[in-house]
């Protein structure tokens, strides 16, 4: 099991950047699929990023080209820098892993992204 903890979100405007960040604490950390989610008031909750162990990277198709997902093992931290960030974008941004399951099975307590027009 890994605990999450995300940091990095903040208010910016339309067309800035943020990095956010998620710092993972227990065993076997490279060997998870970590995931960035995202919730927008009355959304239901989305995938917008995952990075495999392998390092390799998927991402939804409303972030390709403007969000990168990252890792460094040997921090155990997973990063998503987000690029020319739009007002629809804003959302509570959650950190997440799994390991042999298809579904996510560890959260982060959630960081808010804000993006003025």
């Amino acid at each position: 099991q890994v605990q999450l903890v995300e940091s990095g979100g903040g208010l910016v405007q339309a067309g800035g950047s943020l990095r956010l960040s998620c710092a993972a604490s227990g065993s076997s950390f490279s060997i998870y699929t970590m995931g960035w989610h995202r919730q927008a008031p009355g959304k239901q909750r989305e995938l917008v990023a995952a990075i495999r162990s392998d390092a390799s990277p998927t991402y939804a198709d409303s972030v390709k080209g403007r969000f990168t997902i990252s890792r460094d093992n040997a921090k155990n931290t997973v990063y998503l820098q987000m690029n020319g960030l739009k007002p629809e974008d804003t959302a509570i941004y959650y950190c997440s892993a799994r390991r042999y399951s298809r579904n996510y099975t560890n959260w982060g307590q959630g960081t808010q992204v804000t993006v003025s027009p």
